[in-house]
Parts: structure tokens; C-alpha cells; sequence
């Protein structure tokens, strides 16, 4: 734990909350007072708030003033063991309840803390005596494997507590289970008032038509491998790290864990400080990765979804979503990790891989949560398709490309607009094409000193051609292979054809002088 993160733990044990938290304990138990026994209630706080400094004072609260029990379930063992232990800092004598654990001396205890599978299996067995809990928190609420468990507990309040109230399975929705949601600060307040550090963006135009969704929801670990796990999409990352985070401690989150191993060989390679980290590791080997990472300046941890939830590194500077994912929660889960500040920190970069920021926005925009809890379909159905989103792209030449073409002002060309203006006129829609590649053979000729310069330049064209004739072939609604293939191939013979034709007349058109012999 760093000294930050100690200081701000000490400071809550004297029972010194923030205003906003203090706040949120009132309402809550304003509802607790004035609902019935069994209310369910729905608490949201961004991720660095302090949603468990807020639950554990409640429970300091609660068992100071009612002769009931608390349990806090939680989804995953370390969420457990932090739950457990900020408890104890506020004074809150409690036991864990995992599948070690002896309960024997259950009785002496007024507060459980239990991971979700181990306490179904002891209630089930009814090895724990739960007949006098009257609070039930639930910690990452938006899980959907709490929701078996409330049958025992029909008489206690419920409180679930989350970042983002939209359940993690459609059919699920959480207003089914929560009677109300109390929303606590904006991620842009916390950021205002120098709790929580704020997001730069990178995002780069991903082409994710290959992604495909599976049963859950979101893209498949499978597609999501093909494509990321590809040479070009392994440079891509690397550069988008060497231009926007070279030198800085940085968090790559992956859909998989081939292509997780296959970035810690990439940047291996490439000679960076690079660990991996997935669900496979043992508690002593992912023990060591973190620690390397908490005293490394300049480490580089590539993972899979692990880190998401329950991991707190406020060294953090760069947070890298290698990755697609149609689930809000996950894309807030992932920035948030980077959003601790630390001494001087109060911004950090990410940089997203995965048209992230196009489907929902930008981390910390103003989100109608009320909305999103009452009507998460309504929500859920404005999500742009990824061909929506890349239909709105600006397909320009690389930066690398580009500087070889220095001299020209523009070398971006509109295809759709192209089209559109064609159509509106009544014209074919080949002279769409043909002023493509009137346009493309001006800008090889513009750098140039001779007919043999511009033919080699128009060879480093490949793939904006490519990307030209894919939006074309949309918009006149013609995609096969084959036709593609064809279109492609030809671009090129015409385009080369019409440089050697047209040199010296249009370099003199663009130099006022011909080219010499």
C-alpha cells in the first residue's frame, strides 16, 4: 500500500469522512429509518470514491446503534480480504467467512464478510446462523451471481453498492431486484475537488468488423484473439505506447489471454519492462508481479480482466484498453483503475484500441444513471454498432506514410461525400473512383522529382486504396470478394497509368515549371 493510500486509510479511521461521504451515509440511512425491514437499496459511487470507506462506517454505525448482525458479500477473495481489513480500521471487530473458515464461534461475531459461491454453499448447508442479520451490503452490485442469495435474506435491508448500476446481463436488469438507486457524486466533481485524476484520451479508428458478440453479451475471447493477436495489431499497440506513454508505468487490459502473452513477448522484444498477469497465476507469483509493479517507475503489466475490480495502483500513469467491450461497466472498471491520485498526480493517459470512447463516450461524461436504472434497455439500444462507428472514420494515410508525402497540403479524400455529390447529380458512380485516383496521383506527383519517384510512391498507397474502394464498395452496396479483389487490383494498374500519362502535364500544372529531363 503506498504512503498516500495509508494517510487517506488513517485519516478515515479517525472517522474524518468527506463531506460527500458523510452526505451519503445520512441518505442512506434515511432510507433505512424511514423503509420498510426488507428495502432494497442501490447506493452508485464511482470507482475512487471510497464506496468501502463509506459501507464500513455505515456498519460501525449500525452495530452501535441495533442489536442485529451485518453481512458484506463480495464477488471475489481479495475484495474479501480489503473488505475485512478496512473494517478493522474502523474499529469493526469481523470474521471471513471463506471456505476455510471455521464458524464454530460465529456467535461471537456481529459482522461477516463473505465471498458470494462460499456463503450459497454455507447457507445451503446451513452452516451459518443468518436469522438475526438485519443489513445486507453487496459490494460490485452489478453482478448478477448475488442475486441467488437474496431468498435468505427476505426480512434484512439490502444495500448494494456499485460504480455503475447497469446489471452485467441484459435479461437481468437490476431494478428487479433494487426498489431505488441513490446516486453519490460525478466522476467530474470528484475530479473538480482533486479526489480522482482526469482522463486524456487517445483513441485510435479500430476496424472490429471481424469481433464477433457471444452468448454473454460482448465480443468473444476467440475473435477478440484472432484480431488482436496479429502482427499488425501487436505494432500498432507498440507504437500507440512508444508515441503516447514511453518511459511511464503502464496497465494493458486484453480479451484473452493468448493475446495478453503475446504483447509481454511483443514489448519483450522490443526491450521494455514488461510482466503478464492473468487468473492462472498462483497467489505468490501474482503477489511478486504486483509488487514489481507498485517499485517499477516504468513498468508495463499486460492483463486480462483481473485487475479490473479490487485493484488499487496509484502510480499508475497510462491505462491501455487493448481491447473491445460492449459493457459499460467494464470500460468504467478499466479507466478507473488509472484515476487514483497520488502526491502531484491529477491526470493520466489512456489510450483506446477498441472504439471504446466512440460506443460510450468519454470516461467521466455526465451519464444519466437514474435513466440507465430504470430503462437499461432504452440505454443499451443507443449503443453504436461497430459499423456505425466506423462508418463516421476519416481513413487518412499513416503518419509514417504521410511524411513521404510532406509536400502535399491534403491528402485525406472523401469518399462517401464523393459519392453523395455524384449521386445528387445524376452522375455514374465510377467518377467516384476516377477522382479518387485523380487525387492520389496528384499527391505522388506533388512529391516527386520525376515519373519514376511518383510510381514508387503510389506503390506505399496500398492500404488507403484498400480502405477506398471498402467504403466504396458500401455505398454502392457491392462487397464480395472477388469484387473487391478485382476493384483493388485495377485502382492500381489505373492509377499507375495515369501518372505515367499525365506527369509532365500536371507537374507543371502544380510547379508552374516542367519537370527536367
Amino acid at each position: 500500500m503506498s504512503q498516500t493510500n495509508q494517510a487517506v486509510q488513517e485519516k478515515k479511521t479517525d472517522k474524518e469522512l468527506y463531506d460527500y461521504q458523510q452526505g451519503a451515509i445520512s441518505q442512506i440511512f434515511e432510507k433505512f429509518e424511514t423503509e420498510r425491514d426488507d428495502y432494497h437499496l442501490l447506493y452508485q459511487l464511482p470507482t475512487g470514491g471510497g464506496k468501502t470507506v463509506i459501507f464500513s462506517e455505515m456498519v460501525r454505525q449500525y452495530l452501535k446503534n441495533h442489536n442485529k448482525k451485518v453481512l458484506i458479500m463480495t464477488h471475489r477473495v481479495e475484495l474479501c480480504n480489503q473488505t475485512s481489513k478496512m473494517l478493522d480500521g474502523f474499529g469493526v471487530t469481523n470474521k471471513v467467512v471463506n471456505s476455510k473458515a471455521n464458524l464454530d464461534d460465529q456467535a461471537d461475531y456481529s459482522c461477516f464478510v463473505a465471498m458470494v459461491e462460499t456463503l450459497n454453499n454455507r447457507l445451503n448447508d446451513n452452516k451459518l446462523d443468518i436469522s438475526d442479520v438485519g443489513l445486507v451490503i453487496i459490494d460490485e452490485a452489478h453482478y448478477n451471481s448475488f442475486t441467488k442469495l437474496f431468498k435468505f435474506f427476505e426480512k434484512s435491508f439490502i444495500l448494494g453498492v456499485t460504480a455503475t448500476p447497469l446489471s452485467s446481463n441484459k435479461d437481468l436488469p437490476m431494478k428487479d431486484n433494487y426498489d431505488e438507486l441513490i446516486t453519490g457524486e460525478t466522476i467530474e466533481s470528484l475530479i473538480e475537488n482533486e479526489f480522482l485524476a482526469r482522463a486524456e484520451t487517445y483513441a485510435y479508428d479500430m476496424g472490429l468488423t471481424s469481433l464477433e458478440v457471444g452468448s454473454n453479451g460482448d465480443y468473444t475471447v476467440k475473435s477478440s484473439e484472432d484480431l488482436y493477436s496479429s502482427p499488425a495489431m501487436l505494432q500498432k499497440l507498440l507504437d500507440a505506447y512508444k508515441k503516447h506513454s514511453y518511459g511511464k508505468k503502464t496497465l494493458i487490459f486484453n480479451n484473452g489471454i493468448n493475446t495478453s502473452i503475446s504483447v509481454y513477448y511483443a514489448f519483450k522484444e522490443a526491450d521494455l519492462p514488461i510482466m503478464h498477469l492473468d487468473n492462472t497465476a498462483t497467489k505468490k507469483q501474482r503477489k511478486q508481479i504486483l509488487q514489481w509493479f507498485h517499485e517499477t517507475p516504468n513498468a508495463i503489466l499486460t492483463s486480462v480482466s483481473i485487475l479490473t475490480t479490487g485493484f488499487d495502483e496509484p502510480t499508475i500513469d497510462t491505462i491501455i484498453l487493448n481491447r473491445a467491450t460492449k459493457s459499460l461497466t467494464l470500460y468504467y472498471q478499466m479507466i478507473g483503475r488509472g484515476s487514483r491520485i497520488l502526491n502531484n498526480k491529477t491526470k493520466f493517459t489512456t489510450i483506446d484500441l477498441g472504439n471504446n470512447l466512440y460506443r460510450f463516450g468519454p470516461w467521466g461524461a455526465d451519464l444519466d444513471w437514474q435513466l440507465i436504472f430504470k430503462s437499461p434497455n432504452w440505454y443499451a439500444d443507443r449503443i453504436k454498432d461497430d459499423e456505425a462507428i466506423e462508418s463516421n472514420f476519416k481513413h487518412d494515410l499513416s503518419d509514417e506514410i504521410k511524411e513521404e508525402f510532406s509536400k502535399s497540403e491534403e491528402t485525406y479524400f472523401d469518399i462517401k461525400q464523393t459519392y453523395k455529390d455524384a449521386v445528387d447529380s445524376g452522375e455514374s458512380s465510377k467518377v467516384v473512383l476516377e477522382r479518387s485516383i485523380a487525387q492520389h496521383a496528384k499527391i505522388c506527383i506533388e512529391n516527386s522529382e520525376d515519373v519514376y519517384d511518383a510510381l514508387a510512391l503510389a506503390k506505399l498507397l496500398k492500404d488507403d486504396i484498400n480502405q477506398r474502394i471498402e467504403t466504396y464498395a458500401k455505398c454502392i452496396s457491392r462487397s464480395t470478394y472477388n469484387f473487391l479483389k478485382w476493384l483493388k487490383d485495377d485502382y492500381q494498374k489505373k492509377l499507375n497509368s495515369y501518372i505515367r500519362t499525365n506527369f509532365d502535364e500536371k507537374f507543371e500544372e502544380i510547379h508552374g515549371f516542367p519537370p527536367e529531363d
